[in-house]
């Protein structure tokens, strides 16, 4: 295997690409260990994805067409089906099956997910997934699918081919994601200070200025002061969306 090629032939610089790198990533599926491919490049989205003609690349290219088989067009699927919803908890790749998930390191989050009528829900009897965690907090799954309905079991899949299929999956889908991206949603360059970090961390806890004053020591017009020049750095309308931008960014983090 080269992967160098691979990765080059998934990659997406312009709209024309996408057609011919998700044909790529199919193809690599397929020759790897007889997978099928289902991507989506947002769960919070009800847009399917498209080529440059407006094709729907699960239909036309992954083959998403029998009867029971048009996930894409479920947009309630990302709030019932366990596979997306885990991606909210999880970064690395995993598989899973009604039995469980099953990652290389604990999840106690995923533990808690349930995995009833899991066929039923998650519209196959198993799959290797990998979240892509993309900026502005959105996040994509694609999922590897065994041709072979009947099957329950990828772990020997899973070991030999999810770090690489993670690469792939993430290579095309983050270059899927730039290309149709054309609205900027924050400023360019934003860069928040420790001070305004810190008093935003608070805010998004649910601590008004007055309780955030008396944490950390200063006047409250000051911490009003570092909010409201955070918001004007993340061209935010009001506090709810200065605290959004702000995580969007990474600079609130959760808590372990």
């Amino acid at each position: 295997m080269d992967l160098s090629a691979d990765l080059a032939a998934v990659s997406v610089r312009t709209l024309d690409d996408v057609r011919p790198a998700a044909e790529a990533l199919r193809d690599v599926a397929r020759r790897l260990g007889d997978l099928r491919v289902a991507v989506c490049d947002n769960i919070a989205s009800k847009a399917t994805m498209v080529d440059v003609e407006g094709n729907v690349l699960a239909a036309d290219v992954f083959g998403w067409t029998g009867e029971g088989e048009r996930w894409w067009a479920d947009s309630r699927l990302a709030l019932s089906s366990p596979l997306p919803r885990a991606c909210r908890y999880e970064s690395e790749p995993f598989w899973v099956n009604a039995r469980g998930f099953y990652t290389r390191q604990p999840n106690r989050y995923l533990d808690q997910i349930g995995l009833e009528h899991f066929e039923k829900r998650a519209l196959t009897r198993c799959a290797i997934v990998i979240p892509i965690h993309l900026p502005f907090g959105q996040i994509g799954a694609v999922s590897f699918n065994g041709w072979d309905a009947t099957r329950d079991d990828l772990s020997a899949e899973y070991e030999a081919h999810a770090d690489i299929l993670g690469l792939l999956s993430h290579r095309f889908v983050a270059g899927y994601t730039k290309v149709h991206r054309t609205r900027q949603w924050l400023p360019s360059d934003t860069q928040l200070t420790k001070r305004e970090v810190e008093c935003l961390r608070w805010a998004s806890i649910g601590k008004t200025d007055k309780e955030i004053s008396l944490i950390l020591a200063r006047s409250h017009a000051t911490v009003r002061f570092h909010i409201q020049n955070a918001g004007e750095k993340l061209d935010a309308v009001n506090r709810s969306q200065t605290i959004f931008k702000a995580a969007q960014l990474g600079y609130l983090g959760a808590a372990a």
